[in-house]
């Protein structure tokens, strides 16, 4: 019995290492399947219909129109923005759209080109004026981030004289913005827009100078064979090249979050 036990589990091996062995490209042409990671309640990179079952957003718009470029449909995991890179090492998605391409992320998974940079923004308490980044940077200016995020980064980065306080995640950061405990937060724009189009009481949204932006990319399997990445960003070209990225991206902003194209300034590129 142990030897039969022995070999099923080098048969096992065996098939799993051949497995990982085959590239993100020949599973997707062999199966005509993307799998594509997507976050429940992230509007407006994802958002599945409770009643339908089907994914929204940006994020799905993008995956349906990369998946016809091999002639596949997509399928969707279910994960967190936290598990993603995981899913990606674990050969468990091919794509998660909406990642920013941090320095450690690189390190364990390949990105894309660009897919669009999110603008950095504050948003303040009725009463703050708006200031530059300069002028944020003294004590006294009491800012709140969500810690660990690229908001906290930036504000290590640019505001390291100022009073940052640091909670566990946005909703936290928020709270403590409209209980007066802050001045402003930090929050990239689409964020930001849809915060305040639910509650525009809690404050004004600013852009302050210089301006900063976030690129957020697609993450891939971190592989040998370049052939998948190529594929996408041969795809990110011709979006792009069409105003594809800022169409999509701008009418899930009004489907999902109730923000018009019109409440975008004018310097906000995608």
């Amino acid at each position: 019995m142990s030897t039969l036990v022995a070999i099923s589990a080098m048969v096992g091996a065996g098939a799993s290492m051949a497995q990982d062995a085959e590239s993100t490209m020949a599973r997707v042409q062999r199966t005509k399947v993307l799998r594509v990671g997507a976050v429940a309640g992230a509007v407006p990179y994802f958002n599945k219909d409770l009643a339908s079952g089907k994914w929204e957003g940006f994020g799905p718009d993008f995956a349906e129109s990369l998946a016809k470029k091999f002639g596949a449909k997509v399928e969707y995991v279910e994960t967190t923005w936290g598990n993603a890179v995981l899913d990606l090492q674990s050969n468990k998605i091919d794509a998660m759209f909406g990642m920013a391409p941090t320095p450690a992320r690189k390190e364990v998974v390949n990105f894309t080109e660009t897919l669009f940079d999110n603008t950095y923004t504050t948003v303040c308490r009725k009463g703050v004026a708006k200031k530059s980044w300069e002028q944020l940077n003294a004590p006294g200016n009491r800012i709140v981030v969500d810690v660990g995020s690229s908001h906290d980064q930036l504000a290590t980065r640019v505001l390291p004289k100022a009073d940052v306080t640091r909670l566990e995640n946005s909703g936290a950061a928020t709270l403590a913005l409209q209980a007066g405990r802050a001045d402003c937060q930090i929050l990239v724009i689409l964020l930001a827009q849809p915060l305040l189009a639910k509650r525009p009481d809690i404050g004004t949204m600013y852009i302050p100078e210089p301006v900063y932006t976030a690129p957020v990319s697609i993450g891939l399997r971190k592989e040998v064979d370049p052939a998948f990445q190529k594929a996408a960003n041969e795809w990110l070209a011709e979006v792009r090249a069409k105003g594809d990225v800022r169409k999509i991206i701008l009418a899930n902003m009004e489907k999902l979050a109730g923000v018009p194209a019109s409440a975008f300034p004018a310097e906000i590129k995608f």
